[in-house]
């Protein structure tokens, strides 16, 4: 993967992009793709570009044009079917000068235009300029693996893959971060696209296209999950459906494994989804085969014996990082910086050291298991909920919530530890249980009280606004015909996966390090199959993930098949208290920041941190799912605030790029 940016006049009176600012653009994304970075530049728009080399290394050199220059694209990700499209694109006549998927993608939107990127296979964010039409595409992957932001102003649109590429292209353009993204994060646990943390700026949604031409724009949608309808769906047998899913995965592994130029490594968390794909893309590795994974001195978070289980079956070079608290709370400056949004749990933190030891190991590609809980339904929340609308059926019932009472094993807080707290917070709002959104509610609705903390004019700012309503408002028509099951996989994907899992905890955690990470159950075919399989198929009873555990039986030991499951955790507020406590964190929480960032109530704020310092010098056990956020959350935007708001990072000088085309000055060098 790679970072994109660039500069696009809306009107034609507007000055050309200065080379400056886009030097400055590509500077700014260096971490991203630190192995070259390239210009284009016309009177009308600038590119650019810095590329992790991943595939054809020598010829795929950004930003790229056809044979006969009529088009020029800045592109970050994947194509894992490039091979084949080339071959449909040589047979129509279509002419190539490289090996690399990027060339593919402009020749795909040459010869079909948006429907191109219906046919691609992959994870990609990309811009696509036509000078002669003045026409700029722009595009990002079905899931929103790779990441794309927009900004208009002073008569421009500047679009990047991170938001600091923006603000390194002009001072003047304002920052603040956006009162209706922080309500949404403090509700949804992320803004959700196109809504954006920082005002004035957007993200291109996932599965999305935006079309300018001359200055006016146009969007579609060219994908969004579907599921049966009806009779509509898989109608076999639960061994058939079995052999469908091994298929697909086998199928989006091994492309993920093999269309690369660079070995590809594997994360393994000691679950069933990574040690599935590990286990799968190893018979694809040759003679090396590296894993890599986290353990935590906490043991209540660790998962060593699970990994070392695996690490046996594959046989691969394995290596092991180790994660104290004092970790955590060392690089989350950083972390925050990276992911350019607020976060409610510390998980990124252990996942940008990974990263780092990956890049340390010599690895530029991993593949990981994320995705698998959402598409084959694997968190506890599609349990409880399942639960819930049982219990919904007969409310006065004496036992149907008793079922509550299996989940959450894993936690040593569990909300289900006391039999009338959990009957309260479990049973809230049962009559509603065919509305939309009742299986994510008990999480919406503790995740809400956070805003609580908000400042009075925070408050002010987001009074009148409901996220859930709003969220409730953009669903597809046929939401309302698809099972219970399939609506709340819909809401996971569309909230959790793309604006968290895969942005904060997934791309910018990996590139921190100019790590590619590659997600075959993310994969077009395997989300197809999952979503046409019937409720039951996914969620047996209370056995989650049913069918893919079928699917890992002879792949994965039955230890790791039969566990419990485990979600990827790691320790939240008590990282940033106790002896060894860094000195940001009583900066950043003290009256003065608080008041200067205005975002937060200092006496609220104060209260949270007394309860979180008094627990950590009883060294107890962990404080509550409630104060873990609030102090994550209030202590992350603030690290936000105080880095992209007060303060102005600069971007990495720009060396000499490899690619440096000029029309203005009728220069083009290739390095």
């Amino acid at each position: 993967m790679c970072g994109v940016a660039g500069i696009v006049s809306l009107g034609a009176a507007i000055p050309p992009p200065s080379r400056a600012a886009l030097a400055r653009m590509a500077g700014a994304l260096v971490h991203r793709g630190p192995d070259e970075q390239g210009l284009y530049r016309d009177a009308r728009a600038g590119l650019a570009h810095a590329r992790l080399s991943i595939i054809d290394r020598d010829g795929g050199r950004q930003p790229l044009a056809d044979i006969d220059g009529t088009a020029w694209i800045v592109f970050n990700g994947e194509i894992f079917n490039y091979v084949e499209l080339r071959a449909e694109l040589m047979a129509l006549g279509h002419r190539f000068r490289t090996r690399s998927d990027t060339e593919v993608v402009v020749q795909a939107w040459l010869a079909w235009g948006e429907a191109a990127f219906e046919r691609m296979k992959g994870q990609w964010a990309l811009a696509l300029w036509v000078p002669a039409e003045r026409c700029l595409v722009l595009s990002r992957d079905r899931t929103g693996i790779c990441p794309l932001y927009l900004c208009e102003h002073g008569g421009r649109l500047l679009f990047a893959s991170e938001v600091k590429a923006i603000f390194a292209a002009d001072p003047a353009i304002p920052r603040a971060l956006d009162a209706a993204g922080l309500d949404q994060t403090f509700t949804l646990w992320t803004a959700v696209a196109p809504q954006g943390v920082f005002a004035g700026i957007r993200e291109l949604a996932p599965g999305h296209t935006r079309v300018y031409r001359d200055g006016v724009m146009r969007e579609l949608c060219f994908w969004e999950p579907r599921f049966a309808l009806g009779d509509d769906g898989f109608k076999g047998s639960l061994d058939e459906a079995v052999e469908m899913v091994r298929a697909a995965l086998d199928k989006a592994v091994s492309l993920r494994m093999v269309r690369s130029d660079v070995p590809v490594g594997s994360y393994l968390s000691g679950g069933l989804d990574s040690s599935l794909v590990a286990a799968m893309g190893r018979r694809f590795a040759g003679d090396r085969f590296q894993t890599f994974s986290l353990r935590f001195a906490d043991a209540e978070y660790d998962e060593t014996a699970y990994q070392r289980l695996m690490v046996r079956r594959t046989g691969s070079e394995h290596h092991e990082l180790v994660v104290a608290r004092a970790d955590i709370a060392e690089v989350f400056p950083a972390v925050v910086s990276h992911g350019e949004r607020p976060i409610l749990r510390t998980s990124p933190a252990p996942l940008f050291l990974l990263s780092r030891m990956v890049r340390e190991a010599g690895i530029k590609v991993v593949l990981t298991g994320e995705g698998a809980d959402e598409v084959f339904a694997g968190y506890d929340l599609f349990r409880e909920a399942k639960v819930r609308r049982f219990w919904a059926r007969q409310p006065a019932s004496a036992w149907r919530w008793r079922l509550i009472e299996r989940l959450y094993p894993y936690l040593s807080r569990s909300p289900v530890q006391h039999q009338a707290m959990a009957r309260q917070f479990f049973g809230h709002g049962l009559a509603g249980s065919a509305m939309p959104g009742f299986g994510l509610e008990p999480r919406w609705r503790t995740t809400a009280a956070l805003r609580r903390l908000f400042s009075a004019d925070m408050r002010a700012a987001v009074a009148g606004r409901d996220a859930v309503s709003e969220l409730v408002r953009s669903l597809p028509s046929a939401f309302a015909q698809w099972a219970p099951l399939a609506q709340d996989q819909y809401l996971e994907m569309r909230t959790l996966l793309s604006g968290y899992l895969l942005s904060a905890q997934g791309d910018r955690m990996l590139m921190a390090h100019s790590i590619e990470g590659r997600f075959p159950f993310l994969d077009e075919e395997v989300m197809a199959v999952a979503n046409a399989l019937p409720a039951r198929h996914k969620l047996r009873v209370l056995d989650e993930k049913h069918v893919l555990k079928r699917v890992a039986e002879p792949l994965v030991p039955p230890e790791i098949v039969a566990r419990k499951k485990q979600p990827y955790r790691s320790p939240n507020a008590l990282c940033f208290f106790g002896a060894d406590a860094p000195d940001y964190v009583d900066d950043l929480l003290s009256e003065t920041s608080l008041r200067d960032a205005n975002l937060f109530d200092p006496a609220a704020v104060a209260r949270l941190v007394a309860k979180c310092r008094t627990h950590a010098d009883r060294r107890g056990g962990d404080l509550s799912n409630s104060d873990n956020m609030a102090l994550v959350g209030v202590l992350s935007t603030q690290l936000l605030h105080h880095r992209f708001v007060a303060g102005r990072p600069e971007a990495e000088p720009l060396a000499a790029p490899a690619t440096d085309i000029d029309r203005l000055q009728h220069a083009e060098v290739f390095a």
